[in-house]
Formats: C-alpha cells, structure tokens, sequence
C-alpha cells in the first residue's frame, strides 16, 4: 500500500504516470494524514455501507472509505487519473471507478446498479470549488436513496451553507440545503493540506438528509423561485423583491405580508425556513 498522504510519493507516482494538476478542475490533492480518516470515519456508519465519491484525485480518501465501507464507487472526470488509480488501489477489492461529470451521470442508475445491496449509501467528496453549488444542489434535490453527505469545500461555502436561515451568512443555497437536510460543519482544514496549496482555506460539511422536509410548502416551485428573487435582490423590501422577481402585483404580496403578520418593510432575507415557507404558501393562496 502506498502512503497516499505523502507529498514526495505523490509526486513520484504523478511523475511516473506523466500527470499535471489542472487548474481548470480544480485539482487539489490532500496530504494531510488526519483529514481522510476523519471523513470517512463520519461517511460510512457500517460495514455494510455503500459510498459515492466524486473525484478519486490519487485515491488518498477513497483508500480510507474503501477500508471502512462495503462498496465504494468512484465518479472521476479526469480520465489522465485512471491509471494512476489502478495502480494506487491495486489493494482494494471493493471499489469501482466510474469515468464521468457528476453532473451529467444518471445517479438513479448507478446506485441502483452497483450499490444495490449495500446498507445505507452516503456520499463523500473534497468537492473543487468551481462545482460546489451545483454538486450539492443536485444531490438534493433528485431525491436519491442517500442518507448523508459528506463534502469538503472551500471553507467561505461551508459557513454558508451550514449557516442559519435568515442569518447574515445565509443565502439561497442555504435555505434549500435546510429544506432538504440539517448541515453541520465539522472542521476546517486548513491550505496547506493540499498539494498543491489552494490560496484559501477549506472545511468538512455533513448534510443529513430529511426524509421529508420540515416545512410543508404547498407549491416546491413557488416557494425556490420565490427564495431565489429574495436573494437575488437581498438589499430590497420582501415587497419589492418579491413582487418585481416573481412578477406579481405588489398589492398580492403585500396582502400575503400581512396575512403573514410581517412588516411590509421586511427585508426576506431576514425571514427563517419557517416564516419563507409561510410567505410562499400564502402568496400561493391569494395569487
């Protein structure tokens, strides 16, 4: 087994192979002997676990997932990786590496097909900063069979997205997280535990997901459109944001505002999970 936290291994197996990091990926590669285990250690409650793992780099996390889980499949995009894992997971007998965008692979299918008999199904990635919104925002919302998400990201996205609704860090992304699950951040990492060095800093993330949301909204649509003109024109009145991003007369948002028992004043942003569930359900009423 090779020590995969070992900057001077890396770069001996990277040059073995004729591997360059790339910017535009966003490749990052962890040698901080602490933060694998500690990930894994949260994604795989069993030993009967199924794991999906977005973006293999040199298989530094996913050897400790495949030490703890009982299947672990691989979505790696960079194909230049493949042979480099081949080699680095030789050892492993219960991972699969599946070449791929985890924005464009059919997750339905796939769990399906190669996690069908595992226990509880978990994600857990270093996610590249460009592609965190989007990775996350389609886990939650395709409702697959998973249980939690393990995720690290650059550390300004983990206080957001683990941020309280209505509080001066949340924004969009907060909310929907919230609605589909309860996010916790667990730690941050610091730079220079990747090779080559990112110029900020990150941190883990685990989203429990709900196994059906803690509000009830009346219309899904309605109620994200809504979240996003809120934030979209965070500066302005819940009146005004509303009305102008969702295209509705003032006075039926004014009416649902005062149903609501909010000042027309408002600022959304301000408002909880709670009371933007109420707004949206009772603009949907008076519409």
């Amino acid at each position: 087994m090779y020590e995969l936290s070992d900057a001077g291994t890396i770069k001996n197996i990277l040059e073995k192979h004729g591997f360059s990091f790339s910017k535009s990926l966003g490749q990052n590669f962890l040698i901080n002997p602490a933060v694998c285990p500690a990930m894994a250690d949260e994604a795989v409650l069993s030993d009967g676990d199924g794991i999906i793992e977005i973006g293999a780099g040199i298989g530094v996390l996913t050897a400790e997932l495949c030490r703890r889980a009982k299947k672990v499949v691989s979505v790696e995009l960079d194909k230049r990786l493949l042979p480099v894992l081949n080699e680095t997971l030789a050892g492993f007998d219960n991972i699969e590496i599946v070449n791929g965008d985890i924005l464009k692979v059919d997750l339905h299918k796939l769990i399906e097909e190669k996690l069908g008999g595992c226990k509880n199904i978990s994600v857990c990635a270093n996610l590249p900063y460009y592609i965190t919104s989007p990775v996350i925002m389609r886990l939650l919302e395709e409702k697959l069979p998973i249980r939690q998400i393990i995720v690290m990201v650059q550390r300004e996205a983990a206080d957001r997205l683990a941020a309280e609704v209505g509080t001066r860090n949340s924004g969009a992304i907060t909310v929907a997280v919230n609605y589909y699950a309860r996010a916790q951040k667990l730690f941050n990492v610091s730079r220079g535990s990747f090779m080559p060095s990112p110029k900020v800093d990150s941190a883990v993330i685990k989203l429990s997901l709900y196994e059906k949301p803690p509000v009830e909204v009346r219309d899904e649509k309605l109620f994200f459109d809504l979240v996003r003109a809120i934030f979209m024109q965070r500066r302005k009145t819940a009146l005004n944001s509303v009305s102008s991003g969702l295209a509705i007369p003032k006075q039926t948002v004014l009416q649902a505002l005062e149903d609501c028992g909010f000042d027309p004043s408002v600022r959304a942003e301000t408002l909880n999970l709670n009371e933007l569930c109420a707004l949206a359900n009772k603009i949907k009423e008076v519409m």
